[in-house]
């Protein structure tokens, strides 16, 4: 059970980055087809 627990927590931080990295170039390719900066 130990290491279940161990192994689950990079999957969980690999989702939550592939979650922000889509996201993130989803407002990159917004910005440049409206022509706008991101920052």
């Amino acid at each position: 059970m130990l290491t279940l627990y161990i192994l689950i927590w990079p999957l969980i931080s690999a989702v939550v980055l592939a979650v922000i990295v889509t996201a993130f170039l989803r407002e990159v390719r917004q910005a440049k087809k409206d022509g706008t900066k991101i920052v």
